[in-house]
């Protein structure tokens, strides 16, 4: 699940991995960057006999190195990208799954304390069930992206966490995946594979590719070493006061629900669900649109992906999973393009705010520094960037 690179499906900014103490120098000869790999791995405890014959298996992809500079974070708003991924369909072939592997499910519940629709989100989103897992190579897709020189420190422990899956039988040399190396139906990459890999259905292997009960315990495994708090929600449909310091919107601040609850936010569907947890209050287009209280498990997902935009479309398709109605979609204000956000960035950067490189998209970077600018402009402060205030500024 957690990944360095974006799924087949989507292109994303995520994680990356430990890198390795002395990482074997990028670019050059092939062949010879092979040979000092396999050198590494070997090392690192890998089999000698294991380690030859994986390294010895391996080509470049040239199409692995497009994939990898064309990527990009989707830039659809959160509504219109919400909408995009949840399907009728979707959600009642989750439906399904949740009572053809109900018993998967029961057993994430009682050993791990994951409910089933977060999991169900995952799978849904990163491989649609398990149809859509990437056709690259995965063993020449690391090898590759290992030996280019744009993140060799993230991508050659990969590497050699593939080699040592390969030399315990559980990674043949034709296994197939995403671009960036990540396998099976929730697509996890090797090293978290070797850490959080369960054998789900008892066959002595951990097979993320075709084993449900394999891919499904493994991603439950991975949620839990990642922080997830057993038993606890995520997400919460809310609805916000006329009247709000839009301000203290925003992962940044923190209070507890009841506080939140005291100061007029209500949830959409009854009481709130933890009144004594932490949370924030999220407003992903403002305050004209949909509202969400996000819990501390939420915050668990960002060290799996960090797109604002589809960790809070998984999170709240998850709680559709379980019940909750379609989310009340309000009446936001437009937002901007991208060549605008660009523009919009660019003032910011004028005014001292560093919100990284101007590239057109809403990262937690430009969201703060919009914040701060619309209240120092007497704007109300929701952190979503219109056409008004990229005028005012």
């Amino acid at each position: 699940m957690r990944r360095i690179t974006p799924p087949a499906l989507l292109a994303l900014v995520l994680t990356g991995s430990a890198a390795l103490a002395q990482p074997v120098p990028c670019g050059g000869d092939f062949t010879a960057f092979l040979s000092d790999m396999q050198d590494e791995a070997e090392a690192e405890g890998v089999p000698s006999e294991a380690a030859q014959r994986f390294f010895s298996a391996l080509s470049r992809d040239p199409s692995v190195i497009a994939a990898d500079q064309r990527q990009g974070i989707f830039q659809a708003p959160f509504i219109e990208f919400s909408q995009r991924l949840i399907s009728s369909n979707r959600l009642e072939r989750g439906r399904q799954m949740l009572d053809r592997h109900a018993e998967i499910f029961d057993r994430i519940a009682r050993d791990y304390g994951i409910s089933h629709g977060i999991l169900l989100a995952f799978w849904a989103f990163e491989t649609d069930y398990g149809q859509i897992q990437g056709d690259y190579n995965t063993a020449n897709a690391l090898a590759t992206l290992s030996h280019d020189c744009r993140r060799p420190e993230l991508f050659q422990p990969q590497l050699i966490a593939a080699a040592r899956l390969h030399a315990r039988g559980d990674l043949p040399l034709d296994t197939t995946g995403a671009w960036a190396g990540e396998i099976g139906m929730v697509q996890m990459l090797p090293e978290d594979i070797l850490e959080n890999g369960i054998d789900g259905d008892g066959d002595g292997h951990v097979t993320l590719k075709t084993s449900a009960p394999d891919a499904l315990m493994s991603g439950a495994a991975m949620l839990s070493d990642l922080g997830w708090r057993a038993g606890e929600p995520w997400l919460e449909e809310v609805q916000m006061p006329a009247e709000f310091d839009w301000y203290l919107t925003g992962l940044e601040t923190q209070r507890p629900a009841s506080d939140w609850a005291a100061m007029g936010v209500s949830a959409r569907d009854g009481q709130i669900d933890a009144p004594d947890l932490p949370a924030s209050i999220l407003l992903p287009q403002g305050r004209g649109g949909p509202a969400f209280l996000a819990y501390p498990n939420f915050s668990v997902l960002f060290e799996w992906n960090k797109s604002f935009t589809y960790v809070l479309t998984a999170a709240y398709f998850g709680t559709r999973l379980e019940g909750a109605p379609a989310l009340d979609t309000g009446n936001p204000a437009p937002g901007l393009g991208p060549d605008e956000m660009v523009r919009l960035q660019e003032k910011l950067q004028d005014r001292g705010y560093d919100v990284g490189e101007a590239d057109g998209i809403l990262g937690a970077g430009t969201r703060s520094a919009v914040r701060d600018v619309q209240r120092e402009l007497g704007l109300p402060a929701d952190a979503w960037p219109t056409a008004e205030l990229l005028n005012r500024l």
